[in-house]
């Protein structure tokens, strides 16, 4: 890996996907730049760039001119990595949100006594979220339906989680990988999902959704997770919850966006044929 592409993936880090991270990172060395040439420089297409651009200015990172053209410019590394340091702060508190509401309906739900009562917790960190999936694999019974991006796909390999994994499924679970979107250097890892038996497919567009749901009962939604170079200590965040109503809401959700996918072997062979990202 060359000291670039290690800068790009630290970037990568702090919840950047690739493009964005190369997008900042070539503004950041060469300076401004308006759409078309930074298009050529990153061997993509204006319109591409453009939305890249345009979430880049939403987390803070690039600064557009009020001249015509417009120029791009990179937004000094401190203050654009302390922008996304706070984005991740804001997401948080939108998850603490989100966990009032889905208590407040929790509580309106009529339950049978079995069904005791709904729990919600915040997951802030990667090794808060391996800390709570691992023993809940080594319970399934059924099934473990995801709709993720590719950063799951590196906890995944990199933490420990594919042999259990593995193990469930020789077991007779059925475990379902819907990715959300995925770049040329994560082919092995889904190759290596798809060697231990799960069934895995490919949706495009980055649906907006990230979650997991584990026989049907309890589940893990998150706001952020797109991000590479993961530690433990990498902060993210999620919501889990054994709350049923909810589970079976993001259940239904799954079938629907499942049925709109396509076997992830047709997006893995674009890649292929368009090759590795040039330099």
């Amino acid at each position: 890996m060359t000291e670039e592409d290690d800068f790009i993936a630290h970037l990568m880090g702090f919840g950047l996907t690739e493009k964005e991270a190369q997008c900042y990172f070539c503004l950041l060395k060469y300076g401004p730049k308006t759409p078309s040439p930074l298009a050529k420089s990153l061997h993509t297409y204006r319109e591409d760039v453009h939305r890249t651009l345009t979430v880049l200015i939403d987390k803070g990172m690039v600064r557009p001119s009020l001249d015509s053209p417009t120029l791009y410019s990179a937004v000094e590394l401190e203050t654009a990595l302390e922008s996304a340091l706070k984005k991740h702060e804001a997401e948080l508190h939108e998850m603490e949100r989100r966990k009032r509401e889905l208590e407040a309906l929790a509580q309106q739900q009529r339950f049978r006594p079995s069904d005791g009562v709904s729990t919600f917790k915040i997951i802030k960190t990667v090794r808060e979220l391996i800390t709570v999936v691992l023993p809940i694999i080594s319970t399934l019974e059924e099934q473990w339906d995801m709709l993720v991006p590719e950063s799951a796909t590196i906890i995944g390999s990199q933490f420990g989680v594919n042999p259990f994994t593995k193990e469930f499924i020789d077991n007779g679970g059925r475990v379902r990988i819907l990715i959300t979107g995925f770049s040329y250097a994560t082919i092995p890892l889904i190759r290596e999902l798809i060697e231990i038996g799960a069934d895995v497919r490919y949706i495009s567009g980055g649906v907006g959704l990230n979650f997991t749901v584990f026989d049907k009962k309890i589940c893990i939604s998150g706001i952020n997770a797109e991000f590479t170079r993961i530690s433990l200590n990498h902060p993210m965040a999620a919501l889990w919850t054994d709350d049923a109503t909810y589970a079976q809401y993001l259940t239904t959700t799954f079938e629907m966006m499942w049925g709109q996918s396509i076997p992830v072997e047709e997006r893995i062979q674009e890649l292929l044929e368009q090759g590795p990202p040039k330099a």
